[in-house]
C-alpha cells in the first residue's frame, strides 16, 4: 500500500523532479525553485542537493549536453519506465495503455506525442493530480509506484555505469518514493 497522505506532502517535490528530468532549460537551476520544493528532512534530499550542486558547476550548454547523452543515446538509460522490462512487447502496450486510462480517470490529459511510461509525464502527475481523497488512488497509486520502481531501478544502474550525475537525482526520487510505502501490517506515521 502507498501512504497518500505523505506522498500528498511531499508533492512539490515531484514538481522539481518533473522539471529535471526533463530537457533542461535555464530556469531549472535556480536554487530558490530547489529550497521550494523540498525541505531538508525529506527523503533524497541529500541526493537530490548533490545532484544539484554537481549540474551548477556546468553551463547550460554543458548540462543539454549531458542529459541528451545520457538519456537519448543509451537505451539503458531512458526515460520510459516499462522499456527496460518489456522493451516494444506486447505487454508493453497493456501497460501503456493501463497508466493512461490511471491519468485520465484523474482529469490528466495525455500530451499525444508522449508515451505514459515517461518519468517527467508520471512525476507531473503525482504533482498535479488530485488524487488524495479519491477511493481510486490506492490500486491506482500501487500500479504507478510498480512501473516507477522497477523501470528507476534499471535506470540507476544505467547511469551508475555512465557516472551520470543523474543518478543522485534519480536515487532521490527512489527514496522518496519508498519512503511513501508502508509496510505489511505496519501503518506508517
Amino acid at each position: 500500500m502507498i501512504d497518500l497522505a505523505k506522498l500528498h506532502e511531499y508533492k512539490q517535490a515531484f514538481s522539481f523532479f518533473t522539471q529535471h528530468l526533463s530537457y533542461p532549460e535555464a530556469v531549472d537551476f535556480d536554487s530558490e525553485y530547489l529550497h521550494a520544493c523540498f525541505e531538508k528532512e525529506f527523503p533524497g534530499y541529500e541526493h537530490v542537493l548533490t545532484y544539484f550542486v554537481t549540474m551548477q558547476k556546468f553551463d547550460l550548454d554543458k548540462i543539454q549536453e549531458e542529459y541528451i547523452e545520457t538519456f537519448d543515446f543509451h537505451k539503458s538509460s531512458t526515460l520510459y519506465m516499462t522499456y527496460p522490462k518489456f522493451e516494444d512487447s506486447k505487454e508493453r502496450g497493456q501497460m501503456l495503455a493501463r497508466l493512461k486510462v490511471c491519468y485520465e480517470m484523474y482529469g490528466l490529459n495525455m500530451p499525444k506525442s508522449e508515451l505514459s511510461d515517461y518519468l517527467p509525464l508520471m512525476c507531473e502527475f503525482i504533482f498535479a493530480g488530485d488524487w488524495l481523497h479519491d477511493d481510486r488512488s490506492p490500486q491506482s497509486f500501487s500500479l504507478l509506484f510498480a512501473v516507477m520502481e522497477d523501470g528507476t531501478y534499471h535506470l540507476v544502474q544505467s547511469l551508475e555505469k555512465q557516472k551520470s550525475p543523474y543518478v543522485h537525482l534519480v536515487k532521490g526520487l527512489r527514496a522518496m518514493l519508498k519512503s511513501c510505502v508502508k509496510k505489511q501490517g505496519v501503518e506508517s506515521s
